[in-house]
């Protein structure tokens, strides 16, 4: 087995064993990548300010998220199409991330299930929904959530309609997917792969699949064609309150960039709004997340959580992030190298090196407690960003703000 000590150690051995269509629907961006680039290049250009002789034992790693207590402020976040990336890739997460102390969220364009992932777990999930334009699809999914126990629906907003992936298109993986005799021999040369595929309960988006057997009926491929042409280019601030009406659980707004959005969030009722360009998957020259974090994070100070995701490979990113205002953030990619590397076991050891980067991180900037990081955790830091010493209570002004609905 080789020796693993970081998300790209993982990543290369994914790229190897993956085939190149799934492989690359998973790492790649939109148009000419900029804002993917942008995530990680920007993330990295932050440096630490190191501290000495702060006693660096009992670092406290413990927190809330939504109001949930966590091992570490980090979540899995939705990942379209995680169960064909490895067999039951949802399950396998899901239980990798309760025995880890932390929260999954499902994706709506999911392989497996709601009640798939109900069934394996026993605490809480988040999901993630996409309003399409049958709007009985989302009450019939809302009420699906409602039954498995969720507790939080997150509303992903960036993508009225698709960006396009230039490498999906050159796979084949559109609706309806092209098969060539390159793209063929590439999935039935990596055995592995293709085992766990055709060995696991679904292959199918089955949270749509449900949905269509109860009405129009057909296939997995009219499924697929189904969700591809139901993008709502309409979607606005409405739909949010009608799904307020509706969802009576934690509302969080995921694809918010902007200062003046995030308000508008929490004018519409959300509890948490997540700072995310979609991975540089949609708006590609969008700026990347961790540069308009900031900005966002003073623009609704404590009225509203902060999530961050866009770029997160390590405990470092982690930790940079919540000194410049994010209460806790969504890993993507970096789970699904792990997934697509060593299945189940594969995710526990991600989330496992990037509790440890944070861990050891925090010790050398003299933090002992993730509540207590702030941007003085940084070497010149941008403007913005938690000042001063942190609360433990962050949305303390909630309830008041609640009241007022």
């Amino acid at each position: 087995m080789p020796v693993i000590t970081n998300i790209d150690d993982f990543r290369e051995i994914a790229r190897r064993k993956i085939p190149k269509a799934v492989f690359e629907y998973v790492d790649h961006g939109s148009y000419d990548q900029l804002t993917l680039a942008a995530n990680r290049r920007e993330l990295q250009a932050l440096q630490f300010r190191q501290r000495v002789m702060i006693n660096a034992d009992d670092r406290r790693l413990a927190t809330t998220m939504l109001g949930e207590n966590v091992a570490m402020p980090v979540a899995l976040a939705p990942i379209g199409m995680c169960g064909l990336t490895r067999g039951d890739g949802e399950v396998l997460a899901a239980r990798a991330a309760e025995a880890a102390g932390i929260r999954m969220c499902l994706s709506t364009m999911s392989i497996c299930s709601i009640e798939d992932v109900r069934e394996a777990i026993s605490g809480p999930f988040w999901f993630q929904l996409y309003v399409f334009r049958d709007r009985g699809f989302s009450e019939s999914v809302i009420e699906r959530v409602k039954a498995a126990g969720c507790t939080a629906l997150f509303v992903t907003v960036d993508l009225p309609m698709r960006g396009q992936r230039h490498c999906d298109l050159k796979n084949g993986v559109y609706v309806p997917p092209r098969l060539t005799l390159r793209n063929a021999y590439d999935l039935l040369t990596k055995v592995g792969w293709s085992w766990s595929v055709l060995k696991a309960k679904r292959r199918g988006f089955t949270n749509i699949q449900a949905y269509i057997d109860k009405t129009t009926g057909g296939g997995m491929m009219d499924t697929a064609r189904w969700a591809d042409t139901n993008f709502d280019g309409s979607l606005s601030w409405n739909d949010i309150a009608w799904i307020r009406k509706n969802w009576r659980g934690k509302l969080v707004i995921k694809g918010v960039l902007d200062p003046a959005d995030a308000k508008i969030a929490l004018d519409n009722g959300a509890d948490a709004i997540v700072v995310s360009n979609h991975g540089g998957r949609q708006l590609d020259g969008a700026p990347a997340t961790i540069s308009a974090l900031p900005y966002i994070a003073d623009a609704v100070g404590n009225d509203i959580e902060v999530l961050f995701d866009g770029g997160i490979r390590s405990g470092q990113d982690v930790l940079k992030a919540l000194s410049l205002g994010a209460r806790g953030c969504l890993i993507g990619r970096a789970f699904v190298y792990g997934l697509m590397a060593q299945g189940g076991p594969g995710v526990a050891k991600a989330v496992d090196l990037i509790k440890e980067e944070l861990k050891v991180s925090m010790s050398l900037t003299g933090v002992k407690d993730v509540h207590d990081v702030t941007r003085d955790v940084l070497f010149n830091p941008p403007p913005g960003g938690k000042k001063g010493r942190a609360s433990s209570g962050r949305n303390k002004s909630r309830t008041s703000r609640r009241s007022r609905r």
